[in-house]
């Protein structure tokens, strides 16, 4: 019985964030990237870094899996572990859309109801899709991703840049753990 207050005060700061707006909104570069290709942005997705929230609390070892459903949307698992690699896993599956198929590599994402956030895709490996720099309309909401574990400090410093030339603050960048092994 203790997992409906826990689930619920979960959905709870779920739609709070979907649907908060930043003021400073304006300030950030939200221009996602060009000639975004869907299908090979599919797959899982280790997060690198991120600034911290709610929804994520506490959690490592935290990943992102991508794929189409049959109704054309995208079904969103995101997973991770509670305070430790070996804590409890922790697991929730949403959805997103394109709203505009001219820029697809704008989605809006949603894990609660009709309540969907902006998901920016601001950088991706164009060669790979091997990284990928996200952010949403609000300046709290960044993530560093990688197909794998760790990331070439090359690569995360020069994605720290990129997001810092679009208005993100990224000393706030929180490192995630991630376990060795794939």
């Amino acid at each position: 019985m203790k997992k409906a207050p826990i689930l619920l005060l979960f959905f709870l700061c779920l739609a709070v964030f979907l649907t908060c707006k930043s003021k400073s909104v304006s300030t950030l570069d939200l221009e996602p990237v060009d000639n975004f290709e869907l299908e090979r942005y599919l797959g899982t997705w280790y997060e690198i870094a991120r600034f911290q929230h709610s929804f994520e609390k506490d959690l490592v070892g935290v990943t992102a899996e991508y794929s189409l459903r049959n109704d054309g949307k995208i079904k969103v698992v995101n997973s991770g572990y509670k305070d430790s690699l070996s804590g409890k896993y922790k697991s929730i599956t949403g959805k997103a859309r394109i709203p505009d198929p001219l820029k697809p590599a704008h989605l809006q994402v949603s894990f609660f109801l009709f309540f969907y956030s902006d998901y920016y895709v601001l950088e991706v490996d164009t060669l790979h899709y091997g990284y990928a720099l996200v952010g949403s309309s609000s300046e709290n909401y960044l993530w560093i991703l990688s197909r794998t574990p760790f990331l070439p400090d090359e690569i995360y410093n020069m994605l720290t840049s990129k997001a810092s030339e679009r208005g993100y603050d990224v000393g706030r960048l929180y490192k995630v753990p991630q376990a060795e092994k794939l």
